[in-house]
């Protein structure tokens, strides 16, 4: 199996995940647990080792109460 190296926009979702969880105040485990996402599964998304379905983003941008976009948006 042929594994691909994270592109740019992984990095951006990985390094949004983090700042949006962060500004919360919670752990990986606790903001995890709050979305009922694997807490290892989360933070292979915070260190962009996962390539995150779709879903996923919805799912993670409804426990932040964002709209999904924001989470692929490169800051400035």
């Amino acid at each position: 199996m042929k594994r691909t190296h994270p592109g740019l926009l992984r990095k951006i979702l990985a390094t949004n995940v983090r700042r949006y969880r962060a500004a919360r105040g919670l752990s990986q485990q606790d903001f995890a647990h709050e979305i009922e996402m694997d807490r290892t599964y989360y933070g292979g998304v915070e260190r962009g080792e996962r390539n995150v379905s779709i879903d996923n983003i919805e799912r993670i941008a409804k426990g932040f109460e964002i709209n999904p976009y924001l989470l692929l948006k490169e800051s400035d």
